[in-house]
């Protein structure tokens, strides 16, 4: 796995809203072969697995990863996240351009997974998402929005 990209040890003030481009992908699923999902409330109809960017002060896209998955699904931290070993380059899409710099073009994505047992009680967000649904994968993988998701789904063990 690629080392994160270096955090500035002191933004300037008008930067500290901007995000970093630098993002984590939890995909959680089930002994069941059932992936989760969740709607974003922006853009409506973006469906995905847990995500999110990397706090400026993050060093380790693991802590990220785990932040995540408590932020918006209300999972703890007895949830064993296992990285993937999967970096992917993107361009970041019109939708969230202007959350990130001008001169952010590309967004560094680190591919994580969570196996459960069985289905937990969830607990979103109602900020960032409206719903979740727990899906048999290979419908999860039609569902998703994000290709980059999808292929996480599909290469699940």
């Amino acid at each position: 796995m690629k080392k994160p990209l270096s955090a500035p040890t002191a933004l300037p003030p008008e930067e500290r809203r901007l995000k970093r481009p630098e993002s984590v992908l939890v995909v959680i699923y089930t002994a069941m072969d059932e992936v989760l999902v969740l709607r974003r409330r922006q853009p409506a109809d973006f469906w995905q697995s847990v995500t999110g960017s990397l706090r400026w002060e993050e060093t380790d896209p693991l802590v990220a990863a785990r932040r995540e998955l408590r932020e918006e699904t209300g999972l703890g931290d007895d949830a064993e996240v296992v990285a993937c070993g999967t970096v992917n380059r993107f361009p970041i899409l019109p939708p969230w351009r202007h959350r990130y710099a001008p001169d952010a073009v590309e967004n560094v994505e680190h591919v994580f997974r969570v196996r459960l047992s069985e289905r937990p009680l969830i607990t979103l967000n109602p900020a960032e998402h409206s719903e979740y649904r727990w899906l048999v994968r290979a419908v999860a993988a039609t569902q998703v929005t994000s290709y980059t998701n999808r292929e996480a789904i599909l290469r699940l063990p």
